[in-house]
């Protein structure tokens, strides 16, 4: 991966490494759903391309954040979507699965890219392939004793973020078993949710994950 973008996707873990899913979002909601959650703290936002205009919202909230929130897509299912991004300015290529040449045409473009594993033979994989972290999913089958014989085998310096079913009150035994971080779906953000519930919701997560690192 390009340094520029190591340094910042490593900057942007160390600041809050809690990634936005804000799946469902619009074009029109985009900027200031984005402004609500770099006020929380967020670093990493994505909008999965199953939302409606994807695109046109990662790209609206690529020119309303600063360099150092990392904007990208989620659910990235094939390798020509990854040039599209790339032609936004998007920094994050994040998939529910290994598909190795997302990976690699990420790679080629300098981008971040975050596939979704479940098993040591994935993880591996992807890994190889260049991946720059691994998206445990889905988190429910991935449970924390999963995610701890994974530790165990894995590099000791890959990043493991958990998604699916993650709230503030799930993420201690996750975090114990060696996650780095975490990828926030529905317990953060539903289609049409109010920005005032958004900022509550995110502010949240933000507090529970200081604690946990407070204590």
């Amino acid at each position: 991966m390009h340094d520029e973008r190591s340094v910042r996707f490593a900057a942007a873990l160390a600041a809050l490494p809690l990634a936005a899913i804000l799946r469902g979002l619009t074009p029109d909601e985009a900027p200031e759903a984005a402004r609500a959650l770099y006020r929380a703290g967020f670093r990493l936002i994505e909008v999965p391309l199953n939302s409606p205009e994807p695109f046109e919202s990662i790209a609206r909230i690529r020119r309303a954040m600063p360099p150092e929130v990392l904007v990208g897509a989620g659910t990235v299912l094939g390798a020509s979507d990854v040039g599209r991004l790339a032609e936004l300015g998007a920094d994050l290529v994040v998939m529910p699965h290994a598909d190795l040449e997302i990976i690699a045409a990420a790679r080629d473009r300098g981008m971040i890219c975050m596939p979704g594993v479940t098993t040591p033979t994935e993880a591996f994989a992807a890994l190889k392939a260049g991946a720059d972290a691994l998206k445990l999913f889905p988190a429910e089958l991935v449970t924390p004793a999963v995610v701890k014989a994974l530790r165990a085998v894995l590099p000791p310096k890959v990043r493991l973020l958990p998604v699916g079913g993650i709230t503030p009150d799930n993420m201690k035994p996750y975090l114990a078993a060696g996650a780095t971080g975490f990828g926030l779906g529905s317990a953060l953000y539903k289609p049409g949710m109010p920005i005032e519930q958004l900022s509550h919701q995110a502010e949240g997560f933000v507090a529970a994950w200081k604690a946990l690192n407070a204590s």
